[in-house]
């Protein structure tokens, strides 16, 4: 793969590429933090753009691909603007690990530069859109080495660390306030990924997949995860969240008042109240209801009133967030 755009700078200001928040992060108080919905699926659904292995960040090498990822956040950062809320400026970089990048072709080296092209991009974007009232921190995104679905081939927390270790070693020299890992399937990963980012000197946010019955694939209760992943890491993660699942399916796993539900803040559902498997089959995009989902959010603000960090997962879109900060504000 030529170097071309990769190598083309992107940050308008140089402020842009030191960190900002990276010492405190802004969505550890009690605002509400919008986040962007189900980026792939959204392009390839609806705008009929290619991402060969769902990895988006490849639009990156191209100055269409810029504007394409540009104009998807967009929308979000306006909507966080307008309603004077804050924002989690979320990497397109969910598949940039190597394991991933090097079946489309890419280099360590490319994939290190198209890496920090990502967090560019979204400083370029906080440079627009925040305001006092509407803060957005940024994000390096890190997803699994394997299938955000099934856990697969299971690494030891070891393994995961040193894996990890190097996306989250660019990050570092970036803009980046804070890196999460999203999609977590079983706890060896993310106890990895939370001691690497520990070791580098960066907050950490773990996101953990769910089953239709509220347990994460390998079985193990939410609960039972949060515990384990702390106790191994020192409590290092700043948080945690839950995506890539429906309400309806994690709902009664969420203790109200527990002591261990105050580590969780953040939460981006699927659109689908489909299981992974059936979403695995599924030739069709189910949108799911929009207005039903953010009634849904903002039940759950009810009762958990510290999660504060809202957006959407697979099958959601834009019209899913609208309504969640629609559904939410009045809860703030």
């Amino acid at each position: 793969m030529g170097e071309g755009i990769l190598n083309k700078p992107i940050a308008k200001n140089v402020a842009n590429t030191v960190a900002k928040y990276r010492a405190n992060l802004p969505q550890l108080s009690d605002k509400i933090f919008l986040t962007d919905a189900g980026m792939e699926t959204t392009l390839i659904f609806h705008e009929g753009v290619e991402l060969p292995l769902f990895a988006s960040f490849d639009l990156l090498k191209s100055n269409e691909g810029i504007e394409i990822t540009r104009r998807y956040y967009a929308r979000y950062c306006k909507l966080a603007h307008d309603a004077e809320l804050g924002f989690v400026l979320e990497s397109p970089t969910w598949r940039a690990n190597f394991d991933w990048a090097k079946q489309l072709g890419y280099t360590r080296e490319e994939l290190a530069r198209i890496n920090r092209k990502a967090i560019a991009v979204m400083a370029d974007l906080r440079y627009e859109f925040e305001t006092a009232r509407s803060p957005m921190v940024i994000s390096g995104n890190i997803g699994p080495r394997g299938d955000g679905y099934q856990p697969g081939k299971l690494m030891s927390a070891d393994e995961a660390q040193a894996y990890h270790a190097e996306q989250i070693a660019v990050f570092k020299d970036t803009a980046a306030d804070f890196v999460s890992a999203f999609t977590m399937n079983y706890v060896a990963e993310p106890i990895g990924i939370a001691r690497a980012a520990k070791a580098a000197g960066m907050p950490v946010v773990i996101s953990l997949t769910l089953e239709t019955d509220g347990r994460l694939p390998t079985g193990q209760t939410l609960k039972e995860a949060i515990a384990e992943i702390d106790a191994e890491t020192g409590h290092a993660p700043a948080y945690y969240m839950i995506n890539c699942a429906h309400p309806t399916h994690f709902e009664d796993a969420l203790e109200s008042g527990a002591p261990w539900i105050k580590r969780l803040r953040g939460l981006r559902a699927n659109a689908s109240t489909r299981s992974h498997a059936e979403l695995d089959q599924a030739t069709d995009l189910d949108a799911g209801n929009p207005v039903e989902l953010g009634r849904q959010y903002a039940d759950l603000r009810r009762k958990l009133r510290h999660v504060n960090v809202l957006g959407g997962c697979c099958g959601t879109d834009f019209r899913h967030v609208e309504q969640i900060c629609f559904a939410c504000e009045p809860v703030a």
